[in-house]
């Protein structure tokens, strides 16, 4: 049976609580927006009530609140009137009002994530602080399903229910899945990003990123690994090549997968993680070419140098920086950048992938192999597929 209208309950309170109707009118048009009351599910009454209210709405929020669970009440909509009520919704307002914003949204993310409705992330989906239209509706959808659940008294394995949810076809979106629509909005909206110069070098990977790219073998970090896992001692000078230091560099300091042992190297627990899977191997490098604590500058100018790299065409690394400074320097970092702003971020990207032997390179020319233009791909989408966050948070 559908909500009633809110219209009909608001003349309803107003004849028998007119001191609750102004407040009441008020709270439901927040909650709300507008759409018909049965759309509301209880993330939304939650996200109401502990954040929205105490911080966007002014007046008295606790009388606010009793308010809008007396209409709710009247509209028999109990379980989310209790809510308006309820000794967390009046200790969350009263921490805001007595301790300020910072402590009330705590104790707001708090008693969300008690409730149990709030989607986890999963391997297939880091949610975004700053969500489009595509994964906003799939949150929510999510949401309505743990909750669905939890009401239907089921024993409720959080991120099981949210993988399913996102990853089956639903008939709802054309037999399309929330994966696929919350991953082409965050394509889209990666390729728009700034400046014509990017927008025009990275359109053409919109699609090519759609789909996973298979994990591939990477032998040299492999050799390495297996060497410092053996038992074997393994000498801080393990060969003079400026690519063994490098792989043992990255190795060492960027992925923490090998540590020194007095005036050795020694295998890490997670080192062994990754020796014991390629696809773990895979992932953790392939990711580790566009972040690991980079600035966004200098991941600006990697991920257009791999752009211009992942088709596995040769060009000298003057070229190289020259089009990357080109195309960079649309994107506003600064009034103007220059080949020497780009060259040590795209050097260092060089020696990485020389190190893992992704490509070869040398002073007139850098090219990457198969394996290297796949590398180049599977970083680029992962770094399109990130969630977004506020600039505080990382």
């Amino acid at each position: 049976m559908s909500a009633p209208d809110v219209a009909a309950l608001l003349a309803e309170l107003e004849r028998s609580q007119p001191e609750l109707a102004e407040e009441a009118r008020t709270a439901v048009e927040w909650l709300t927006g507008g759409e018909p009351l049965e759309t509301v599910t209880q993330l939304d009454v939650c996200e109401f009530l502990w954040y929205t209210l105490p911080l966007k709405v002014g007046g008295d929020h606790e009388r606010l609140a009793r308010s809008l669970g007396r209409l709710l009440q009247l509209g028999g909509l109990e379980r989310y009137a209790a809510m308006c009520v309820s000794p967390t919704t009046v200790h969350i307002l009263r921490t805001y009002a007595r301790e300020g914003e910072e402590a009330g949204t705590s104790a707001y993310q708090q008693a969300l994530d008690a409730t149990g409705v709030l989607p986890p992330d999963v391997p297939e989906l880091q949610w975004s602080m700053i969500m489009g239209p595509e994964e906003l509706g799939a949150h929510l959808a999510c949401s309505a399903a743990l909750e669905l659940a939890i009401v239907s008294g089921e024993s409720v394995e959080r991120t099981a229910l949210t993988r399913r949810w996102l990853t089956e076809p639903r008939t709802d979106l054309g037999g399309d899945s929330w994966l696929n629509r919350v991953h082409g909005e965050r394509l889209n909206r990666w390729v728009l990003g700034r400046g014509p110069a990017r927008r025009e070098l990275a359109q053409p990977f919109e699609v090519r990123l759609h789909a996973p790219v298979t994990p591939q073998p990477l032998p040299a970090l492999h050799r390495l690994l297996a060497l410092a896992a053996s038992g074997e001692s393994l000498p801080l000078r393990l060969a003079p090549s400026p690519e063994a230091l490098r792989l043992r560099e990255l190795a060492e300091r960027e992925l923490g997968a090998i540590s020194r042992d007095g005036a050795r190297l020694a295998i890490t627990d997670y080192g062994r993680r990754l020796l014991k899977s390629p696809a773990a191997m895979w992932s953790a490098v392939t990711r580790l070419l566009l972040a690991r604590g980079k600035q966004e500058f200098e991941v600006s100018a990697r991920e257009a140098a791999l752009m211009l790299l992942a088709d596995g065409t040769l060009m000298s690394p003057a070229k190289l920086r020259e089009r990357v400074a080109e195309v960079v320097g649309g994107e506003g970092w600064h009034p103007t950048t220059s080949v020497k702003d780009v060259a040590a971020p795209v050097a260092d990207l060089i020696s990485q992938l020389t190190a893992l032997e992704l490509a070869f390179s040398d002073d007139l020319a850098v090219r990457m192999d198969r394996s290297g233009q796949l590398a180049a791909l599977a970083a680029l989408r992962a770094h399109a597929l990130r969630p977004r966050k506020y600039v505080s948070s990382g």
